[in-house]
């Protein structure tokens, strides 16, 4: 007799619910929030024990999503019919407390809400960053990134501006409607995961399971707010578009959808060159299939001409594309290796800053064959395989790895095939690892309290990767998942 996933759902739903009381402590708040007067909001980010007692939550909370999230993989093992109603209820009752938390993990948020302000001003924003615009910093944002150019396309300025002028900048309802916008992008992702996993062959509510109801795309898509959920949502749109209809209208939507991810964020521009061979149809020759990348390309530039055209940008944010690219960090396998060289070039006598920058432009370079070769090597039913393994890429090799950047691709290869064996469990130590990295970085402590954010993410890791070599050892349920045990019955064809 199989276990009801109910308390799994509820106990989900209970880690969602402590993220939300730690987010009123120690997530990202701007310094003019009218929440900052609310009693419960001074007592948890004011006091010295609330601050303790939020990033304890914060870091409970988010391992026992996880755990949560492992559980009713078990529980739903077998994959039948009646498992969708499980998988439906658990994304939507670990993501409503989110909806309405304190921002965490990332505060792009209030970027966002700067570079609008940036365009209400009539500036243009990749040549003037959002500290041009008084008093910037007091609407919370990072100061990292305040003469930065944003790394965004025409659209979602758009979107930010006109965020802006409905909320006259206010920061908390700012918030809102930007969360708002990825709730609504990740409710369009769980609509066309099935659907690209029907046209693989591949179990729809697993592959929903895997990458929708994940913790990992909740955090980063409906708490963090990134502006990345409606990327992918646009390019899955564009990809299910062109691989339903595979002829001239599948081939113009889904180009014109990706066009719209791009002018997100530039990164998606990799799905075009697939998206035109789904469009030149099962079998076309090569001069059918250049023809079509041709037809793509100048259907794609030709949209963000005329959107460059419109806002009087042009293209601007093809330089500022650089931005995120100047940073890394050490366990990105190029970061890591960039830091080795700075430290070799250091004993040496030579320059390591150079050293690493060297290492870390070789190391992305190294994505441009493996894109060129799943342009051009594979089997035409696989060719969304290939456009993922293209996209991986990029994040392999990038010297800079965030979390975001990981949810960007489960969706592809669960909708794919992510097979019950070392694969999964790939997604599951990524899960975990990320959750652990997500719940001791970005966190907002008071500065004149006697705590400090170094011991508050001291206190975090240390319970986070407790709890998480718990469920790898420990655990009784959940540590079978690690010893070949609890397997889908339903082994997900790698396409």
């Amino acid at each position: 007799m199989r276990k009801s996933p109910l308390r799994t759902v509820i106990a989900g739903a209970v880690g969602s619910i402590l993220l939300f009381i730690g987010s009123l402590g120690v997530g990202w708040l701007a310094a003019v929030s009218e929440i900052r007067q609310n009693p419960v909001v001074i007592a948890l980010r004011f006091t010295t024990p609330g601050a303790i007692v939020s990033i304890i939550l914060v870091a409970l909370g988010g391992m026992l999503l996880v755990r949560e999230w492992l559980r009713l993989g078990q529980k739903l093992n077998h994959w039948g019919p009646d498992t969708r109603k499980w998988v439906n209820a658990a994304m939507i009752s670990w993501s409503v407390p989110m909806m309405v938390a304190i921002p965490m993990f990332s505060r792009d948020i209030y970027s966002y809400i700067g570079q609008g302000r940036v365009m209400q001003s009539g500036l243009n924003p990749y040549e003037y960053g959002v500290s041009t615009i008084e008093n910037f910093f007091q609407l919370g944002a990072d100061q990292l990134w305040s003469e930065s150019p944003p790394p965004y396309g025409p659209l979602f300025l758009w979107m930010e501006q006109g965020v802006v002028a409905l909320t006259n900048a206010q920061p908390d309802q700012s918030v809102l409607l930007f969360r708002g916008l990825c709730i609504l992008s990740v409710a369009a992702i769980a609509w066309m995961v099935p659907r690209l996993a029907r046209l693989h062959g591949i179990n729809e509510t697993r592959a929903l399971w895997l990458s929708v109801a994940n913790p990992l795309l909740l955090v980063n898509f409906i708490l963090a707010a990134h502006n990345d959920a409606i990327m992918i949502a646009l390019a899955l749109g564009g990809t299910l578009a062109a691989a339903t209809w595979r002829d001239w209208r599948g081939g113009l939507l889904g180009a014109f959808l990706v066009t719209m991810s791009i002018a997100i964020k530039p990164i998606t521009l990799v799905f075009l060159p697939f998206i035109g061979l789904l469009w030149a149809g099962k079998g076309a020759s090569w001069t059918r299939r250049f023809a079509i990348w041709a037809l793509t390309l100048a259907w794609s530039v030709g949209i963000l001409a005329l959107m460059g055209f419109v806002s009087d940008f042009g293209f601007g944010w093809v330089s500022a594309m650089s931005t995120p690219g100047s940073v890394f960090i050490w366990y990105a396998p190029v970061g890591m290796l960039g830091l080795i060289a700075n430290g070799v070039a250091g004993i040496l006598g030579g320059d390591g800053g150079k050293a690493m920058d060297l290492v870390h432009s070789l190391g992305q370079m190294l994505a441009v064959p493996v894109i060129l070769y799943m342009m051009f090597v594979g089997r035409d039913q696989k060719i969304i395989r290939r456009l993922t393994w293209a996209f991986a890429a990029i994040v392999i090799f990038a010297p800079m790895i965030q979390a975001w950047y990981v949810v960007w691709l489960i969706p592809l290869f669960a909708v794919t095939g992510i097979r019950s064996d070392w694969q999964v469990d790939v997604l599951f130590f990524l899960s975990a690892f990320f959750m652990i990295y997500a719940v001791s970085d970005q966190l907002d402590v008071f500065p004149y309290l006697d705590i400090d954010l170094s011991s508050g993410r001291t206190i975090a890791a240390v319970i986070a990767i407790a709890y998480g070599a718990y469920l790898w050892f420990l655990d009784p349920a959940t540590r079978r998942l690690f010893r070949g045990k609890y397997r889908s019955t339903l082994q997900s064809t790698v396409i």
